[in-house]
């Protein structure tokens, strides 16, 4: 069977360790997994020319709508979300799944922070979607602020905190200092975005959650670190979507989590390294 990662850029990609870690570990000798450049306008036909040996993809940006948009059916909390990171063969068809979401609520309860009772999200795009939805599944109930660094551009994340049913307030990125007084701040933005709250997120006493995983650690995740806070950075994540996936893509319920959690720390170890 195949499976591959779609996505542009997509070069970078720890998907195909991840994966080709698990089944290795399985002992799925007759699975392989690889990694394709694709992006919007190609996704439709990349799908078409598939045959039956294929049995799922992971979606990367710019394609985690797309991929909702094209699939023929699609689970309840990937419509919500507004955004599939996943496609699973089901007949002749696909099937359109979310694990970011999972991937976020374990990778935050397994560094112990599983029960925030106040939050704010860094960054307005599809990652931060998933955020809001892991946090109402942790149990938030309070309004979320979501901090965009251009406050028009953030239809998307409040139209997916309206089919979750949870309150965002948006506000300008620029004016985070006055909103980092929570129990945990989530960082949706790329590498470097925000090294300027380094100062003031490990002032704030909040817990942070940093979607970045190379380079690391990040200057915000240093400095609070340095503070004492609890630091949960996106390999975890990234280790527990991809966990998911294969669950989902092969149908089997035991997956070598450490097996592969060991594959991507080495290859993360070996890239700093170079």
């Amino acid at each position: 069977m195949r499976a591959a990662v779609l996505g542009s850029p997509v070069a970078h990609s720890l998907s195909p360790v991840l994966h080709t870690a698990a089944y290795a570990a399985m002992g799925l000798d007759d699975w392989s997994y690889g990694l394709h450049e694709c992006g919007e306008e190609g996704l439709a036909p990349f799908l078409a020319g598939l045959g039956p040996d294929w049995a799922g993809l992971s979606l990367t940006m710019p394609l985690k709508r797309r991929a909702l948009e094209l699939a023929d059916r699609a689970e309840d909390l990937a419509v919500r979300v507004g955004g599939a990171n996943t496609l699973v063969r089901e007949g002749d068809g696909w099937a359109a799944h979310n694990t970011d979401v999972e991937g976020i609520v374990t990778a935050l309860a397994e560094a112990g922070v599983d029960a925030p009772r106040s939050a704010t999200v860094l960054g307005a795009g599809a990652t931060a979607a998933s955020a809001l939805a892991a946090l109402r599944g942790l149990g938030l109930t309070a309004p979320v602020t979501v901090l965009a660094r251009d406050t028009s551009r953030a239809e998307e994340v409040v139209a997916a905190a309206g089919r979750l049913g949870h309150p965002v307030e948006v506000a300008p990125l620029a004016e985070a200092e006055r909103h980092l007084g929570v129990d945990l701040v989530v960082s949706s933005l790329p590498s470097g975005a925000a090294d300027g709250l380094a100062g003031p997120l490990a002032e704030s006493g909040a817990d942070l959650f940093d979607v970045v995983y190379s380079p690391w650690p990040t200057a915000a995740a240093r400095r609070v670190a340095e503070r004492g806070g609890r630091v949960v950075g996106g390999f975890p994540m990234l280790l527990h979507q991809a966990v998911a996936q294969v669950r989902l893509m092969t149908g089997r319920e035991r997956v070598p989590v450490e097996a592969m959690r060991a594959a991507g720390e080495a290859e993360l170890a070996r890239r700093a390294a170079s």
